[in-house]
């Protein structure tokens, strides 16, 4: 029976059966009482088919509600998935990118059998056109400076992050700062001179590059910013400072598998500037995690020669050259006074075994990058947030006895 029909009959029963309850007949009574028990029984039917329709109300909410957070779920788990894709795809850009450039720079292997005494003649010519890249260090540059001692601290300023790096361009007649502050950022603040930066009388350039840096071991030269590129092990990006513009890249066999000075452990390649030109100083775990030093040609970036030293990364935070002589500063974790405790000289003309160890002034924190600049004979450093400049003293290889101290 439909609803539509039941509450009409219960009414017209109960207006019925108030109008025969005055009367005392037993057939009027008997269908009086049928009645009330039909309806009654009607009324317990309805109630059943409102407790009914209730629990479907709610099992449609619940199912509703579980769907919606199903639903939910599945949408966390598509952005999830969403992501691992696009940095699956970024990594893989990366890799063909490398790949690339590989291919442009390694040549294709020729099918070409070499006799075995050809072979030997031609690692014999490799051999003496190393000795002659080396000889020619010596030849074209009237080098033969020692550090003697590092002198008087100069506290410049306080301003950016704890780690970071600032330096002037080492070419003769360029007097611009540059100041990299943090361990990873795709912008270089360019000053036009220490004064400048130092009063803030004038608004810094701000440089944008083509990509991310990372670590403090970043360099300029001769107009052109070298730094290490971020999220790579061993690629360094040479580039135009009045435009910053990409200029070249190279990859550094080897390197970018361990931090250069243990602690500083967020630089993994240090690029250097000297009276020779450009370096980079990076640690190898294949040879007991010692520093190995490599000259760059500034204009190509090809590799002109490497050296493996006896200077080790553990406990080191930071190392410079002079004319040619690898200079490693020593620390404590805990940070205290730096100290020059091994040098490598690639002509072999002073050792480390015979110098003393070099004491920097006395202010017991740390570095976070350290700068020779070959014209100003000055150091140019980050120290905890500070930086400062300190000025060395040098003489002669063969005239250096020990090192100075203060």
């Amino acid at each position: 029976m439909s609803f539509g029909l039941v509450v009409p009959i219960i009414l017209l029963a109960l207006t019925w059966s108030e109008s025969v309850r005055g009367q005392s007949s037993p057939q009027e009574s008997f269908m009086v009482q049928y009645f009330e028990r039909r309806m009654t029984h009607l009324e317990e039917r309805l109630n059943q088919c409102e407790a009914n329709a209730a629990s479907m109300t709610q099992r449609f909410y619940d199912l509703t509600s579980e769907f919606r957070g199903q639903l939910s779920a599945l949408t966390a788990v598509k952005s999830e998935v969403r992501t691992q894709l696009e940095s699956m795809s970024s990594r893989v850009d990366r890799v063909e990118g490398e790949l690339e450039y590989l291919e442009n720079k390694i040549p294709a292997p020729q099918n070409i059998e070499i006799e075995e005494t050809l072979l030997e003649q031609q690692v014999m010519d490799a051999e003496l056109e190393q000795l002659k890249k080396k000889a020619k260090l010596k030849l074209n540059n009237d080098c033969n400076t020692a550090l003697s001692a590092v002198k008087s601290l100069k506290i410049v300023k306080k301003v950016g992050d704890t780690h970071g790096s600032w330096f002037k361009d080492p070419t003769p007649g360029s007097s611009k700062v540059y100041f990299l502050s943090g361990l990873r950022n795709d912008t270089v603040l360019e000053y036009v001179s220490v004064k400048s930066f130092t009063e803030g009388s004038t608004s810094p350039k701000v440089v944008k590059l083509p990509s991310h840096w990372q670590g403090t071991g970043h360099v300029v030269y001769k107009g052109f910013l070298y730094y290490h590129k971020a999220d790579t092990p061993n690629q360094i990006v040479k580039v135009r400072l009045p435009n910053g513009t990409h200029a070249d890249t190279m990859l550094l066999p080897g390197a970018g598998r361990l931090p250069a000075y243990s602690l500083n452990p967020n630089t993994y390649l240090d690029m250097a500037v000297d009276e020779l030109g450009l370096w980079i100083i990076h640690a190898d775990p294949e040879y007991a995690g010692n520093l190995v030093v490599t000259k760059l040609d500034p204009d190509s970036l090809a590799l002109e020669h490497t050296w493996d030293t006896l200077c080790r990364s553990q406990g080191a935070e930071g190392a410079f050259l002079i004319c040619g002589t690898l200079y490693v500063v020593y620390n404590t974790r805990y940070g205290g006074r730096s100290s020059v405790q091994c040098l490598y000289d690639i002509h072999d003309t002073i050792h480390s075994e015979e110098s003393p160890v070099l004491f920097f002034p006395k202010r017991y924190t740390s570095h976070t990058s350290l700068y020779y600049h070959p014209q100003d004979k000055q150091l140019y450093a980050w120290d905890d947030g500070y930086q400062t400049i300190y000025k060395v003293e040098t003489q002669r290889k063969e005239d250096q006895v020990s090192f100075g101290t203060e």
